[in-house]
């Protein structure tokens, strides 16, 4: 076997893994080691203001001010520090009125009369309305008497309009506007029907016209012609007839007024 002094007497016995604390037990080195040794503390306000103060050693005189500083307005429409002076259009003067009249006096009425307006005269502006009579059937009367003018000022029959709509595209060609004869009875008897039996069996068609009636019709010229056309119809205009358009729709009332109308 391999290495036999690995399995026996004692082996080696490594002192175990250590736990880190604050201490430097649990790190390689002995001593703890900065990255940077004995560096400076600098304070980036106290540097800023060192630049300025080398800066300012190369000015050749004392700093520059202004003569006068801004103006600001003491508040809306005042023209303290603008550039110009007060716009006459747009003062806050006003413009000359003539002096006030007085209206007057309102117009002196009667004090109203009192009533509940109901069986009560001259209680309005207006005077009391006469009594008039109102037959009961005077409606009834004037109906009457209003279609009675109608036909009598009607002439010819009732006009019916080609252009209504229909149900369908076309009229119904079985419809009939006129009834029926009346239906004929045949009172003979009906003679008895015999099959038909042809004389002889058809003959087949073996290459030649031998099974049909006639023989073949023979070759006949048939020279080219020239169609005729028909001329076309104008009016005294010199215009084409153009035939009427197909019925035109119409307008239908809404489902939702119906009971309305009624």
């Amino acid at each position: 076997p391999f290495n036999d002094a690995a399995s026996k007497n004692k082996q080696m016995l490594p002192g175990g893994s250590k736990v880190r604390s604050a201490l430097q037990e649990g790190y390689f080195d002995s001593q703890f080691k900065r990255v940077f040794e004995k560096e400076a503390y600098s304070d980036p306000v106290k540097l800023r203001r060192q630049f300025k103060m080398q800066q300012s050693k190369k000015n050749l005189g004392k700093p520059f001010y202004p003569s006068n500083g801004e103006k600001k307005p003491s508040g809306a429409g005042s023209y303290y520090g603008t550039l110009s002076a007060p716009i006459q259009a747009m003062s806050a003067l006003q413009a000359p009125k003539k002096p006030y009249k007085s209206p007057g006096k309102n117009v002196l009425t009667n004090p109203p009369k009192h009533g509940t307006g109901y069986g009560y005269h001259n209680l309005t502006l207006s005077k009391p309305y006469p009594y008039t009579s109102d037959p009961y059937d005077r409606e009834k009367e004037m109906r009457t008497t209003y279609n009675s003018s109608h036909r009598n000022s009607l002439r010819g029959g009732t006009f019916f309009i080609n252009l209504h709509p229909k149900d369908l595209f076309d009229c119904n060609p079985y419809k009939l506007d006129k009834p029926l004869p009346p239906v004929k009875k045949n009172g003979g008897k009906k003679p008895a029907v015999v099959p038909f039996k042809p004389s002889s069996p058809p003959k087949k068609i073996g290459g030649m016209k031998a099974g049909t009636f006639e023989v073949y019709p023979s070759h006949s010229a048939d020279p080219f012609t020239v169609k005729t056309t028909k001329a076309i119809t104008k009016n005294e205009k010199g215009r084409i007839f153009q035939p009427s358009p197909g019925p035109k729709s119409r307008p239908v009332k809404s489902v939702v007024i119906a009971n309305i109308m009624k």
